[in-house]
């Protein structure tokens, strides 16, 4: 029976990996985050004639799924590693980059603690996503 999956797991899997082939030394920041920005050039390179209809669809495709998640899997092992090397917990710093986002986009016609001008909680619209970083 296989153990469930965890960030840090894969982590050290990786770690392990690289250390039996005596990679260490070529898992600098600097190669690390050059080894991320190409492999996600190589998903983007996936979609990248696709319609909006098409790219919706791709893991109904034979062909291009099995091609996404690889290079997904790519993308995540240099993240992965780049994070290891640089000692930051991915999660974390997500979670705090979440955090930061809904003080820096809240939704319209919220106020902080998250209620409308009522008192009531209020619906909201999202932000546009080409607004986050």
């Amino acid at each position: 029976m296989t153990e469930p999956l965890d960030l840090a797991r894969l982590q050290r899997r990786l770690a392990e990996f690289a250390a039996a082939r005596n990679w260490q030394r070529y898992h600098t920041p600097k190669n690390l985050v050059s080894a991320l920005s190409v492999e996600a050039s190589e998903l983007v390179e996936i979609f990248q004639w696709l319609t909006p209809e098409e790219s919706a669809r791709v893991m109904d495709d034979p062909e291009r799924a099995p091609r996404v998640r690889d290079e997904v899997a790519d993308v995540l092992a240099y993240l992965l590693q780049f994070c290891e090397v640089l000692g930051i917990d991915p999660l974390t710093a997500l979670a705090a980059k979440i955090d930061r986002n809904e003080h820096r986009f809240p939704v319209p016609g919220r106020d902080a603690s998250g209620q409308d001008a009522s008192g009531q909680d209020a619906p909201g619209a999202e932000a546009r996503p080409d607004e986050r970083d």
